[in-house]
C-alpha cells in the first residue's frame, strides 16, 4: 500500500488575492487541488509527492466561466470537461472543444476533472492540449506582486515545456486560458486513437484547423498528441498544406509528412512505428473528411 505523506497545512482561498498571496508567502511550495482527477491518483500511486501545503482552489469565482470579450473568449481553468462541452458560446464559436471532450475519459470524471487541471498536468497525450494548440490558446498566469495582482500571457506552444513540467513558475497561478474567435470559414477536425474512444489514454491524438474556401486550406494549424515529449505543433504537416486545394496528391503529402515529423516512443499503448503509421492514416483520413466541407 501506497503511503500518502503528511501536510503541514490545506488551505482553501476564496479569492485570488487569497490565492497568490499565500503562493508568495509558501514561496511556491504548494500543491494546488483543483477536481483532482489527476493528482489523487498520481499522489496514490508514488508519482507525485505532495508539497507541505495543499490549496483547495475550488472556492474561488474568479477562476470559472466563459466570457467573450473584444473578440477573445476567456475560459475559467476551474471549467469542468461537461461544462466546457455544454457551453453554448463554445459550442457556437469553438466547437473543437466539445468534439475534443467527447473523447475524454468518463462522464463521471468529466463532471469533476478541469481544463486547467489537465493543462497543468502537461501529459504529452492530454485530450483537450490538441485542440487547444489548433486553436492557438494562451495561458493566462498571475502572482503577487508588491500587493498586486501581476498578470501574464503565454501561448500554449510554449508553456509546455516537458512531460509534466510547464512554464508556470511556483508561485503562479493558471487563471484563464485565452481563445481569439476563429476566422470565418474555420474548420477543425480532433482524432484520438486509443483502445477504447475515451476511457483510455490516446496512443495518438491529432487536431487540424484552417480556413477552407473553394476547396483550399490556408492559415493551417496541425497539432499532435503522444508522439513527442509535449503536445507539438506539426510545421511541416501545415506547410505541405497551406494554400493548397484538398485534392488526393495533397492530402497524401500531407499525411506523409506527418508520419516524418513526429518522433513517438515505444510504450505499453503502441510502438513508434504503429504510432507514425497512425498518424500518416488517420491524418489522411481526417483530411479527406475536411476536403468534403
Amino acid at each position: 500500500m501506497t503511503q500518502l505523506v503528511q501536510m503541514e497545512q490545506y488551505v482553501a482561498p476564496a479569492s485570488l488575492e487569497q490565492a497568490l498571496a499565500g503562493l508568495q508567502q509558501a514561496g511556491g511550495d504548494v500543491t494546488i487541488l483543483a477536481g483532482g482527477t489527476d493528482l489523487m491518483p498520481q499522489q496514490q500511486a508514488g508519482r507525485l509527492k505532495p508539497k507541505q501545503t495543499l490549496m483547495n482552489i475550488r472556492r474561488i469565482a474568479e477562476l470559472k466561466g466563459v466570457t467573450l470579450a473584444d473578440g477573445i473568449i476567456h475560459i475559467g481553468p476551474l471549467t469542468t470537461i461537461t461544462e466546457l462541452m455544454d457551453n453554448a458560446l463554445l459550442r457556437r464559436y469553438l466547437p473543437l472543444l466539445a468534439e475534443a471532450g467527447d473523447h475524454f475519459a468518463s462522464n463521471q470524471i468529466r463532471n469533476v476533472g478541469t481544463l486547467g487541471g489537465n493543462i497543468c498536468n502537461a501529459s504529452p497525450a492530454g485530450d483537450m492540449l490538441v485542440p487547444l494548440l489548433v486553436l492557438e490558446a494562451s495561458a493566462e498566469l498571475a502572482s503577487f506582486d508588491d500587493g498586486k495582482i501581476c498578470r501574464r500571457s503565454v501561448p500554449l506552444i510554449e508553456f509546455f515545456v516537458g512531460p509534466g513540467k510547464t512554464s508556470r513558475a511556483p508561485t503562479e497561478l493558471l487563471t484563464g486560458i485565452c481563445i481569439a474567435l476563429p476566422p470565418d470559414n474555420f474548420t477543425a477536425r480532433f482524432f484520438k486513437f486509443g483502445s477504447r474512444p475515451a476511457l483510455d489514454i490516446s496512443a495518438i491524438s491529432i487536431g487540424i484547423g484552417g480556413v477552407l474556401r473553394d476547396g483550399t486550406l490556408c492559415g493551417v494549424r496541425v497539432a499532435f498528441g503522444a508522439v513527442a515529449a509535449t503536445p507539438v505543433r506539426g510545421r511541416q504537416t501545415e506547410a505541405a498544406l497551406e494554400g493548397k486545394r484538398l485534392d488526393a496528391a495533397t492530402i497524401e503529402a500531407a499525411a506523409s509528412a506527418a508520419r516524418d515529423e513526429v518522433n513517438p516512443i515505444d510504450d505499453l499503448r503502441a510502438s513508434a512505428w504503429y504510432r507514425k503509421q497512425l498518424i500518416h492514416n488517420m491524418t489522411k483520413r481526417i483530411l479527406s473528411h475536411v476536403a468534403q466541407d
